[in-house]
């Protein structure tokens, strides 16, 4: 078995400690002789710790290129980390190969583009029973049954398996992509930005219909998304990345109602604000930083207010603050201001 891959408590499902994932993105290595110009590399995901229970919706976010699809990426076995280790809940069998067990049997995915995730040279009906064939060698008619029962699950009817991709709207494919990941009856699924692509009005049917299922399957969920609306609504509890580094995690309601960090608060000030309170918003100047030299210290201090010298050269790490863990100098010597 993979040294990465051991086994969790039955509490939670998944449990990620001290992940790590290095890409090279250096020049071809002719260019580099003639400019005399060193290797570079991106620390996509740097020392990310988190663990998500059973049966709840663990969310990601952060902006683009924060590190969280890679995250999601390494957790399904897409991506091999470069340190620290992901454990699986304790049923995953012994000494039986890691990818094989959590790929077939108790992960899937659900990704972000309806209209590409779906071969649209395949019916409906093959799309969603591949993984039947791929993972035990059911019969064909059993296989039918199946598929004709997964469709009923997520809102679809038995003849949609004989069409084809193209003859659905975005919404619909998407219902298909959750049919096919709950073929394999998985406990664990990873939504990496499931409805990005979808209107607005379709995204509510397919969250609604995401919680419904969990509900009545005991689904859990890795939600990645840069749509915090839609994470409040569908999350438990959610972690916020900046730079390939968690900043703060907190059940839901506490980081919507008291978020800490200030890059946190940043992310808050993005969502619309149906009845307006009367305060100014305050909004964080400055780009993100080159993720190939990120700054030393807190990565958010070159935008952060509150910033001072201790900032600037020392890494903050997670602690606890009241039900949350942020990983701040301010918040430790209470330097911000409400």
């Amino acid at each position: 078995m993979d040294k990465t891959l051991t086994d969790a408590s039955d509490d939670h499902v998944v449990e990620v400690r001290h992940l790590s994932r290095v890409f090279d993105v250096s020049p071809p290595l002719l260019d580099r002789l003639v400019e005399r110009a060193p290797r570079q590399v991106v620390h996509a995901v740097d020392d990310v710790s988190f663990a998500i229970d059973r049966a709840t919706t663990f969310a990601l976010v952060g902006e683009s290129g924060c590190g969280k699809s890679t995250v999601a990426r390494l957790i399904a076995g897409l991506y091999a980390p470069s340190g620290g280790t992901i454990t699986y809940g304790a049923r995953a069998a012994a000494g039986q190969s890691a990818s094989a067990t959590i790929a077939r049997q108790r992960l899937q995915m659900i990704f972000q583009d309806p209209y590409a995730s779906l071969n649209p040279r395949w019916r409906v009906g093959d799309i969603i029973a591949e993984p039947l064939v791929h993972g035990g060698g059911s019969a064909r008619r059993t296989a039918a049954k199946r598929v004709a029962e997964l469709l009923e699950l997520v809102g679809l009817a038995e003849a949609d398996a004989r069409k084809y991709p193209h003859e659905f709207s975005g919404g619909q494919r998407q219902r298909i992509s959750i049919a096919r990941a709950l073929a394999g009856n998985p406990d664990f699924i990873i939504c990496d930005e499931p409805t990005s692509a979808l209107d607005v009005s379709v995204q509510a049917q397919i969250l609604n219909l995401m919680k419904d299922l969990q509900r009545d399957l005991r689904l859990t969920y890795l939600f990645i998304s840069h749509d915090l609306a839609v994470v409040y609504q569908i999350s438990d509890e959610v972690a916020v990345m900046y730079l390939g580094r968690l900043c703060e995690r907190a059940p839901t309601q506490v980081l919507f109602e008291r978020p800490q960090h200030p890059y946190t608060r940043l992310l808050l000030e993005t969502i619309p604000r149906l009845r307006p309170d009367g305060t100014e918003r305050e909004p964080i100047s400055g780009e993100v930083p080159s993720p190939v030299s990120p700054p030393a210290g807190c990565a958010f201090h070159p935008r952060c207010p509150f910033a001072n010298e201790r900032c600037r050269r020392e890494r903050p790490a997670m602690r606890h603050s009241g039900e949350s863990e942020v990983a701040c100098h301010a918040v430790e010597e209470k330097r911000l201001f409400s």
